[in-house]
């Protein structure tokens, strides 16, 4: 570690990286959330206990894609915020409620699903709707306590008539963020993780254990389980550990103490906050475990697609023939 300054930081990285991520997300977030959504909608008398989380998981997703048509303007215009500190603040805050809140809903999939599996007569008829519904607004509540705070924290900063809206906040409170963000990550990220594992954990051991449990239901659990490791690992794990580290090194900077692994740091941190977006385009995977009239619909729509492509390619030989 030495006592010199951080001019080696590539800080342009995220500009050039997060733009593409963010307009792909997007469209595939946009487009894949909404027909799940309106699916769900033409099923509502179908919705199981579970679908009610499903529902709140995309509405999580829905609030984020909208906000990220403002920061790729801001990524575009080279780093310059020009919707207001207010705003800056708010598509910060939906940030994190998308982040932590398809966590909380997932976690509750899976306490569901282990529920069903491990102790399916106990718990037949007892959980309803309502419970669901309950549960669900004591998420959006929970996970509104852990990202209120956020907003307090200074999120832009101006220089030379360029404004910068900071995902965390700026050098002069980078100390007390990284207090903050650890309790968040314990609280939002690590006590869930723990939840799931030791969920599906049991199950597993319970569908290696037991023979009388209906195939279609350990396929069914097994591929939600699939989902569930592609999440956490490629968006929600990366995402915590650099997020922090990056905080740290900023605190080490602000002491004059950077050390090596500060721009690798940063431009890891970049990365993982392009991939913590995708969780908004892969969430839609749940919707595919949990309702099975869309995959009849995905179905149906490739195999129209095919008709289609079919039926132009048999007239475009049959133009050449003429």
């Amino acid at each position: 570690m030495n006592t010199t300054s951080c001019q080696s930081i590539s800080f342009d990285f995220g500009g050039k990286f997060l733009p593409p991520v963010y307009i792909l997300v997007f469209i595939i977030g946009l487009g894949a959330n909404g027909w799940g959504l309106r699916s769900m909608q033409r099923n509502w008398t179908k919705l199981g206990n579970v679908n009610i989380f499903v529902l709140n998981l995309g509405l999580a997703d829905i609030l984020y894609l909208l906000t990220l048509p403002f920061l790729m303007v801001y990524h575009f215009m080279k780093s310059n915020w020009i919707f207001g500190d207010a705003f800056c603040k708010v598509t910060r805050f939906f940030f994190n409620m998308n982040l932590y809140g398809s966590i909380g809903f997932l976690t509750c999939i899976s306490v569901y699903r282990y529920l069903s599996i491990v102790y399916p007569m106990r718990m037949k008829g007892r959980i309803t709707v309502t419970h669901s519904v309950a549960i669900s607004v004591m998420v959006w509540l929970l996970v509104s306590v852990q990202c209120v705070p956020d907003m307090f924290f200074v999120k832009t900063k101006y220089k030379n008539n360029t404004a910068t809206c900071y995902e965390t906040t700026t050098m002069d409170h980078v100390e007390e963020y990284l207090k903050y963000s650890l309790g968040r990550t314990i609280t939002g990220f690590c006590i869930p993780f723990l939840i799931i594992l030791g969920c599906y954990g049991h199950v597993i051991v319970v569908l290696c254990r037991t023979n009388t449990i209906e195939k279609v239901l350990k396929q069914r659990s097994l591929k939600l389980l699939f989902i569930l490791i592609l999440l956490f690992s490629v968006c929600y794990i990366p995402y915590h550990v650099l997020k922090n580290l990056n905080l740290w090194s900023r605190v080490l900077a602000k002491l004059n103490k950077c050390s090596e692994w500060s721009n690798k740091v940063y431009i890891s941190h970049q990365l993982s906050r392009g991939l913590v977006c995708l969780n908004s385009a892969l969430n839609p995977l749940v919707y595919l475990h949990v309702n099975e009239d869309i995959i009849t619909q995905l179905r149906q729509f490739f195999q129209r697609a095919r008709q289609a492509v079919t039926r132009l390619s048999f007239a475009s030989s049959q133009a050449h023939v003429v």
